[in-house]
């Protein structure tokens, strides 16, 4: 039996793009058994633009799993925009697990924003300035959360598992973009973490001069669902449950 994912992040969505992918999210049951939203689902992280966001997924006829954003965070009220989310049915995470029920088996999905620091050989070290030494362990922190959720999924009897972020846990799904800011769009942590965990597919977004396709050193398939660099409402990648 297969599994029917759907995912996009960075929909940034605000009072003027009310409605936009409404339609194309009412098509859903035709092609998907769930909708992963990887981030950056508003401009600035507002309550209002929050608010746009829940009337674009309410009560849509399949499950919608989440994560924020560094944009849903700009207005320093996540809080208030997981609140909203979650009240129209959105299933938010941040460091947490939850597990959906497909046709094709169940399917576990670990979320969890992410952060920067880099890659290996190129990546930031927990020494020097406080400041510094907070930037490596806020991705640590995230890191080690996302392992744990993905743990957590062993004893839920999933056909497959989904790791979701913001930030991206691979180099490969930044081609594209200016090499300088790599740093400040993912980590090698969280992509350590889905592969000692385990995981058969990795979404994110952030990246919006990236690439779609890349592979953790496990071989773990990742796939950078920004908006801009699938350039539609939604991809669908399939899961082959037991």
């Amino acid at each position: 039996m297969t599994i029917r994912v759907a995912a996009v992040g960075d929909i940034h969505m605000g009072p003027d793009s009310e409605g936009l992918l409404r339609p194309a999210f009412e098509t859903l049951p035709d092609c998907a058994d769930v909708l992963l939203l990887a981030g950056d689902l508003t401009r600035h992280g507002t309550p209002r633009e929050a608010r746009v966001v829940a009337r674009e997924v309410r009560d849509l006829p399949v499950p919608v799993v989440a994560v924020l954003g560094n944009h849903d965070h700009h207005d320093e009220r996540p809080e208030e925009v997981t609140a909203i989310l979650r009240d129209a049915g959105v299933t938010v995470l941040e460091g947490e697990a939850t597990v959906v029920e497909c046709a094709g088996g169940r399917l576990g999905i670990a979320g969890t924003k992410g952060f920067g620091g880099g890659f290996v050989g190129r990546s930031a070290g927990e020494f020097g300035e406080p400041v510094m030494k907070e930037f490596v362990r806020t991705t640590r922190r995230s890191a080690d959360s996302l392992h744990a959720a993905l743990k957590q999924l062993d004893e839920e009897d999933c056909a497959a598992r989904v790791a979701l972020t913001h930030f991206s846990p691979v180099a490969d799904t930044l081609a594209g973009e200016p090499p300088e800011i790599h740093p400040f769009l993912g980590s090698y942590l969280l992509a350590e973490a889905i592969d000692t965990a385990g995981a058969d597919l990795a979404v994110h977004g952030h990246a919006h001069l990236g690439t779609e396709h890349g592979m953790t050193a496990g071989g773990v398939r990742v796939r950078n669902v920004a908006q801009p660099v699938i350039q539609r409402a939604f991809n669908v990648y399939r899961l082959d449950g037991d």
